[in-house]
């Protein structure tokens, strides 16, 4: 039977790795992160196998990618193929949301 599931994301427990705390909320085959990240942190280049969506909720992000260097910034959303290359330096404290999909087939 299906089912709809109500969270709050204070109430998802929490990782926390130098300046970035993590909650993740995990569907049947997707998954959103909550990710709140000190400025002057950085991401360094990478890709992920999946499609993803990020959504700039607060603060600065200096973003680079293949398709250029994009300043991200509150209301923005990017969406990255599988396997788009990108990396960030957040310039201000930031609040982001990840929407994270499996790769089709």
């Amino acid at each position: 039977m299906p089912k709809a599931d109500v969270v709050t994301w204070n109430d998802l427990p929490s990782q926390t790795d130098g300046g970035t705390e993590r909650r993740e909320f995990l569907g049947a085959g997707a998954s959103l992160k909550h990710l709140v990240i000190k400025a002057g942190a950085t991401a360094p280049r990478h890709s992920h196998a999946h499609e993803q969506f990020v959504i700039v909720m607060s603060g600065r992000v200096l973003l680079t990618c293949e398709a250029g260097p994009v300043d991200l910034r509150p209301g923005m959303v990017i969406r990255f193929d599988p396997d788009a290359w990108h990396g960030a330096d957040f310039i201000e404290d930031t609040v982001l949301i990840e929407v994270n999909l499996p790769s089709a087939g």
